[in-house]
């Protein structure tokens, strides 16, 4: 007997659930060529399918089909799945970088979540919108400026990633969900970190570390050590920034993840570099060396060797500094034509300083850790902003729902989750289209326009085929009821429908044994623009 269009779907659900998207989508595509008649399985199916596609980084499809379950809830009058497929919209445009859009999104979701007194819904809002704001501020933030130097545009994006956070966690405190806590947790002590409220951040990520082993989440244990090392070291607590990483190396390797293990050891050999415990230090960088050749990343080799360098200059091994300073001349002319110009030249100024320091001995115990101790005095005072403790500036409806169970041979809508992985096609294609086409493709002829909404049978009651087609027509005697939300997502992009057409995000110019807040990094950038300071002038011949 031929499989049935929920039947096909439903299978597509399970392989998601376990992980196997690429087949889920085989089965989903597949409900859809068999199609149905049934509005709520076609909407589940646009979810579901989008999702998919979301988690196989294919965001140009993620949009497509989070797109048709938005027409199709919205025709409806489905407002809860008009909040969830809002909520699919926003995740997808934020990894995109498409912010603007992103919170037109989220502020859907939100405003529809609040209206059906949809607890869960707006947790969930909340934090899609502190997740929004995070990557927007971080999207600046590291692409070139220093934590002191921040564009005002950068500090009001975190506040308010901070302000969603906490309004989030006061809802699911509320729930008891101390999963959803962990999580926003962890996301709010990275906010903390970038904003310079280190102390703020290490108590954030001790919430998240606890909530972590009530689970027995290693990953995100392992995370939340690596987050607290990141935090310590800005506070200049050395010693308890080692022993946070030593956790964490260990987690590493429990887990036998190669990567995280060599970023463990990268930071722990900065830390003991920090600790003018050099020979430790060298242990570290040697074994982040060798498992970034094993995995054969270049850019972690170049960090390891340019790290290695100083190291040896530190304790008078001017011969192994030079050997470590050739190798990452030799690795930064090799991955300068492989990756971003910006990334190729920061690999290149460490280099400056080995060969400086191997025969000028100018680093030593003074530069590195004068430059460290201004670096954070400076910052200290400054990037600190006042969070009012357990109050937020958004309100929040205290009216409260149980989620609705599910019944069995149902198809669920799901959300789809953060990822930074990019995208092919930009948002504005559809809209476009949707603009120009949806007055006359959502009316009678809505079935070319939505895939897999299968024509009516000749088997059908005529009540049922009134009942689905007045559904879809709903909206013919009326404005549109996409008018307001499509308008707002126009004033988003100005006139500017082609122009503003998104590229894919560039991808990481980190390797992967390099951690993603790379603070040490930064130190480095900073060293580049004080190599001209801290050199002795000679005084003028007279």
């Amino acid at each position: 007997m031929e499989a049935s269009c929920l039947d096909l779907a439903l299978e597509g659900e399970r392989l998601c659930k376990v992980g196997d998207y690429s087949a889920g989508v085989s089965f989903f595509e597949a409900a859809m060529q068999v199609g149905t008649e049934d509005l709520q399985v076609l909407s589940a199916v646009y979810s579901q399918l989008g999702n998919a596609y979301f988690h196989l980084h294919d965001y140009s499809k993620a949009l497509e089909f989070h797109h048709h379950d938005l027409t199709l809830t919205r025709t409806t009058g489905d407002r809860l799945g008009e909040a969830k497929a809002s909520g699919n919209l926003g995740n997808t445009l934020k990894v995109l970088g498409r912010f603007d859009e992103a919170v037109v999104c989220c502020q859907r979701h939100l405003d529809i979540a609040r209206e059906l007194g949809d607890k869960v819904g707006q947790a969930r809002a909340l934090y899609n919108f502190g997740n929004v704001y995070h990557a927007k501020g971080k999207s600046i933030c590291w692409s070139g400026a220093e934590p002191g130097d921040f564009p005002e545009e950068v500090i009001t994006a975190l506040r308010k990633a901070a302000e969603y956070y906490e309004a989030n966690l006061c809802i699911v405190k509320e729930l008891g969900d101390r999963a959803a806590q962990g999580r926003t947790y962890g996301n709010l002590g990275n906010t903390y970190y970038l904003l310079g409220n280190f102390r703020d951040a290490v108590v954030s990520h001790e919430q998240r570390l606890l909530i972590a082993k009530e689970f027995g989440d290693r990953s995100a244990e392992r995370r939340a050590y690596c987050n607290l090392g990141n935090a310590c070291i800005f506070l200049g607590e050395f010693e308890r920034a080692a022993e946070h990483y030593r956790k964490a190396l260990q987690l590493a390797r429990q887990l036998k993840d190669l990567a995280v293990e060599a970023q463990a050891c990268y930071s722990l050999g900065n830390t003991y570099t920090l600790l003018q415990d050099y020979e430790r230090a060298i242990d570290y960088h040697l074994k982040h060396l060798i498992i970034a050749q094993d995995l054969n990343d270049r850019i972690g080799e170049g960090r390891a060797c340019w790290s290695l360098g100083n190291a040896h200059t530190a304790l008078g091994n001017h011969d192994q500094a030079m050997h470590f300073a050739e190798k990452h001349l030799e690795i930064a002319k090799e991955v300068r034509a492989v990756i971003d110009p910006s990334v190729g030249a920061y690999l290149e100024v460490p280099l400056m300083f080995v060969l400086t320091d191997v025969f000028t001995d100018v680093l030593g115990d003074e530069g590195f850790f004068d430059l460290l101790s201004r670096f954070q005095s400076n910052r200290m005072d400054d990037q600190r902003f006042a969070i009012q403790d357990g109050r937020s500036h958004l309100s929040v409806n205290s009216s409260s729902t149980s989620p609705p169970t599910t019944p069995p041979r149902t198809i669920r809508k799901s959300f789809s989750e953060s990822a930074a992985s990019p995208g092919q096609e930009p948002f504005l294609r559809l809209l476009a289209s949707a603009q120009g086409r949806r007055l006359d493709e959502q009316r009678a002829g809505t079935g070319n326009s939505l895939p897999g909404l299968r024509t009516l049978s000749e088997h059908s009651s005529t009540s049922s085929r009134q009942m689905i087609l007045s559904q879809v027509m709903a909206s013919t005697d009326a404005t549109e009821p996409d008018d307001q939300f499509f308008d707002m997502l126009v004033k988003c992009q100005g006139s500017r429908l082609d122009d503003q057409r998104c590229a894919p995000p560039p991808p990481s110019s980190r390797g992967p044994t390099v951690p993603d807040e790379d603070f040490f990094s930064l130190i480095m950038r900073s060293q580049a623009k004080r190599m001209d300071e801290q050199r002795v002038s000679l005084p003028s011949c007279r």
